[in-house]
This record gives structure tokens, C-alpha cells and sequence, in this order.
């Protein structure tokens, strides 16, 4: 057999890559009927340009003819551009951060694969909080490990009680993501502390310390108030991972990095071995030129207000048309509740609001049966020609009862 079973059974399933069967599908559906009456909400494409700073870097970076600018550096990228991740992470959790903590990757999931190869062995376990993204799945699996699905709380919290409970003596990882896609929902800097003192509890008791991975790509991207604590104030083994896809709107450029807290007891050893795998799962080094643009440009300024009108518009229209949903803190991810004729079939209400040229992305692939999620980085253009599609596809619900 040419293809591996698990591969051939998971690529094939219903479920599997379905944000971007949707993504795709949403193109043929625009060819057919015209770009303003498809409402496509199916994947996470930052709607904002990139800032001008970005372009005006890329564009003084690409008349650089200095020799070997565009040739290998160390596998863990070039030292200046890790010492300007090093000072933003530094911002952004309150302690001292050396360049020496850091490794560039190919995004975010780059990151993933790069610190799951690093630190679970075979038949390891990576707690996580249910609903997550999907992806999560693939990338404990690719290195032996199994993703532990822990739900979170009736309001998208994260319930420690059960996570510490899900902990034993092959946990290698708490995984969280906040903002949390799908939910929005940002983890509170009590519940964190919580989370860390049971970690703590647990490897007293065990004597296998969990990492606690923090993947936090929109970490910018936070409403009314609402900021995403630091970690490594209150756990030494915590390791961030992150990008420049969603801050930016550089998804297709593929640069971010990792960072082990300073205050690690084996921060020399998981630095050093994610440079290692880094380069043996062929990623090598993240890319140069981005590298580059990305030392330059991590602080420009970004209006994401605009992702608050947006977020704000769509629940108007989803209060207006009857669907429940929850209020996102950060990110850019509507989490809304598939009405009760559907029996929890999140898939089939997906499958339904695609006759209306609603598309969506169904939450059994995010660990979240019986809800769906909508990307709002779209176009406001786009919601507000929303509306009438989404009022009338539940009132043909209605209607049909």
C-alpha cells in the first residue's frame, strides 16, 4: 500500500481538513454566483491589510544585494532578529528574556511541530482545552503522542479542576490557546495562575513536571479592555509559541518563533533540541527574508477596532436571526450554537447554511460538537450582505417545524 493506513483513513474522513473544503469550496461557489452573495466565514484569512511599515521594509529588504543574504543562517535564525523576539516576548510577559531563549520557525505551527518533536516521547499525552484547533490533533500525533481532550467550562474557561485531573505520569503538556480559536475566549490571569499551581501540585507528586505551551498567535487581537496574562511570571516551564500571521496578516509567509521562559530548569536542553528538529524535519531554518521583516516591523501599530466592528455586526445580525452564540474577547472567531432541530449535528447545520451561500466550519473538528465556528476577518461589506441570508435560513427553519 503506497499511502499509510492512518494517513489514507484521516485524510479521507469527513471531518478531516474540512476548513479548507469549506475555504475552496467557497471559491466555486463565487465563480457561480458572484462574489457579493457568497458569504464565506469558513477560515481564519486576515481580512486587514499588513501594515505599511511591513510593505515599506519589504520593499527596502528586497534591494539588498549584500552577499548571502538570502543563504542559510543558523538553524535557529539569525541572532539579531532572535533578540528582537526575545524583547517582544520580554513586553509581553514582564521578565527579562535573552535572545538565547529563542528559535525563529515556519509559523506557528511550525513551532508545534518543532516543540512536540523536542519533548514527547511515544505514548506521551498533551493535555488541551476542549474546543481547540483542529490541527492540534495531527501535531501530537506526528510525533507518538495523544491529544487529551479536556471540555472547558459551560462559558469556554478553562476548568483546571478537570485538566489536573486529566494529568498523570505520561502528561508531557498543558496546551492552551488564548485568544482561544474558536471560542475567542481569553483565559483570565486567575485561571492561569490555577493552572499553574496544579501543574506544579502534580509534578510534586509525580515527578514528571508538564510543560505548559502557550500558543499565541493573537495575542494582539484582544476587545473592550481585555488583555492576555503572562506565563512566565507564574510557571518556569512554560514555553510560548506564536507568528506574524494573524497581528500582521502575514499567514502565507510563514514566519514565527518559540521562546522557553528564561527561568526554565532545562531551558538550554529545549532550546537546543528544538534547533535540532527544527532542522531534521527539514524546516532547516525559518525563512531569511521574513526573518528579517519581522525583526523590523513586530511593534507596528494595527487598528484592530476593525475586528471589533465586525465581531459586533455579525452578533447583531446572529441576535436578529435567533443564533445563539458567545461573546468573543480576542481573536477573530464567532462560536454559535446549532439550533435545537439539528440535534447537535453540527455538520448538518454547516451543510444547511450552505444553501443560503453561508459557509462555515463545523465544531466537531475543534473538540466541539453541536457548535459552529464563523472566521468574521472578512469584509464588513461581506457581513452586512449576511444579514438576509442568515435571517432567512432560520426562519425557513421555522417555517418547516
Amino acid at each position: 500500500m503506497p499511502v499509510s493506513p492512518y494517513i489514507k483513513s484521516t485524510m479521507t474522513s469527513k471531518s478531516a481538513g474540512v476548513i479548507r473544503k469549506m475555504f475552496e469550496e467557497g471559491l466555486e461557489l463565487k465563480k457561480k454566483y458572484g462574489e457579493d452573495k457568497v458569504f464565506d466565514f469558513s477560515i481564519g484569512n486576515p481580512d486587514l491589510e499588513p501594515p505599511e511599515e511591513v510593505f515599506q521594509c519589504i520593499q527596502k529588504l528586497a534591494a539588498d544585494r549584500s552577499k548571502n543574504c538570502h543563504g542559510y543562517m543558523p538553524n535557529a535564525g539569525y541572532p539579531s532578529v532572535r533578540a528582537a523576539m526575545a524583547m517582544k516576548t520580554q513586553a509581553e510577559q514582564g521578565v527579562p528574556v535573552g535572545a538565547d531563549c529563542v528559535v525563529m520557525s515556519v509559523g506557528a505551527a511550525g513551532a508545534l511541530n518543532a516543540l512536540f518533536k523536542a519533548i514527547i516521547s511515544e505514548g506521551d499525552k498533551v493535555l488541551v482545552s476542549a474546543p481547540f484547533f483542529t490541527e492540534y490533533r495531527h501535531y501530537v500525533k506526528n510525533y507518538g503522542g495523544t491529544l487529551v481532550e479536556v471540555p472547558a467550562r459551560e462559558d469556554f474557561s478553562l476548568d483546571v479542576e478537570a485538566l489536573a485531573a486529566a494529568m498523570d505520569e505520561h502528561t508531557a503538556a498543558v496546551l492552551i490557546n488564548s485568544p482561544n480559536n474558536p471560542t475567542g475566549r481569553i483565559y483570565s490571569e486567575q485561571q492561569i495562575k490555577e493552572l499553574a499551581g496544579a501543574m506544579e501540585l502534580h509534578a510534586r507528586k509525580c515527578g514528571r513536571k508538564p510543560y505548559l505551551v502557550c500558543d499565541e498567535p493573537y495575542r494582539a487581537i484582544a476587545y473592550d479592555g481585555k488583555t492576555v496574562p503572562p506565563v512566565f511570571p507564574v510557571y518556569d516551564s512554560a514555553v510560548v509559541v506564536t507568528s506574524f500571521a494573524k497581528n500582521l496578516s502575514l499567514p502565507g509567509e510563514r514566519i514565527g518563533y518559540i521562546c522557553v521562559n528564561p527561568a526554565c530548569p532545562d531551558r538550554d536542553e529545549v532550546v537546543a533540541a528544538c534547533i535540532f528538529t527544527t532542522r531534521i524535519l527539514g524546516y532547516v531554518n525559518a525563512p531569511a527574508f521574513f526573518q528579517r521583516v519581522a525583526a523590523e516591523t513586530w511593534n507596528a501599530k494595527v487598528d484592530y477596532s476593525l475586528y471589533r466592528e465586525r465581531r459586533d455586526l455579525i452578533m447583531e445580525i446572529l441576535d436578529e436571526a435567533g443564533i445563539e452564540h458567545i461573546v468573543p474577547e480576542g481573536a477573530f472567531y464567532m462560536w454559535c450554537k446549532a439550533p435545537s432541530v439539528f440535534k447537535g449535528d453540527d455538520m448538518a447545520f454547516c451543510d444547511y447554511l450552505k444553501k443560503y451561500n453561508i459557509l462555515s466550519a463545523p465544531g466537531s473538528g475543534f473538540g466541539g460538537k453541536g457548535w459552529i465556528r464563523l472566521a468574521y476577518c472578512v469584509s464588513k461589506e461581506s457581513i452586512k450582505n449576511s444579514r438576509a441570508a442568515f435571517v432567512k435560513a432560520v426562519k425557513d427553519l421555522e417555517e418547516a417545524k
